[in-house]
């Protein structure tokens, strides 16, 4: 590339009712709301918490989450975190239910999965030990 550096990249979620899955991913995941349209009864919100955030919308059209398409994509967003332990702790003392515990992946990752209440699963966790070595991955 020239130079110019890619942020972030933000997965962009169509969910049953936006107001829960505010709820839920404010309670349960600790983001916050950055911005809400409108304000009551809303049609479209992006959330966040540090560098993740996510764009959410409904409309006509039905959820559908990567596993109900093909269970073979177990994720809709993977959520890099070079700590999963320590946000697993922070996550369940908020009374979130984990779809996967903490664990090793047989793909060389160590992380867990929580899934909204429209069924997208997100992956928080990273590579492990070696395999962040060997692929060039490091924690800041």
């Amino acid at each position: 590339m020239s130079g110019a550096v890619l942020e972030r990249m933000c997965p962009f979620f169509i969910v049953s009712n936006v107001a829960q899955s505010v709820a839920f991913y404010e309670d349960m995941l600790g983001f916050q709301t950055w911005y809400k349209e409108p304000d009551r009864d809303p049609f479209f919100a992006i959330v966040g918490c540090d560098g993740a955030q996510l764009f959410l919308k409904a409309g006509e059209a039905v959820p559908m989450p990567n596993p109900t398409r093909d269970p073979a994509m177990r994720w809709d967003a993977y959520v890099l975190t070079f700590d999963p332990d320590a946000i697993a702790t922070e996550l369940a003392r908020r009374g979130a239910a984990f779809s996967k515990p903490v664990m090793a992946t047989t793909d060389m990752l160590r992380g867990f999965e929580i899934k909204d209440p429209d069924g997208y699963v997100l992956f928080f966790g990273c590579p492990k030990d070696d395999a962040a070595t060997s692929s060039g991955w490091t924690s800041r």
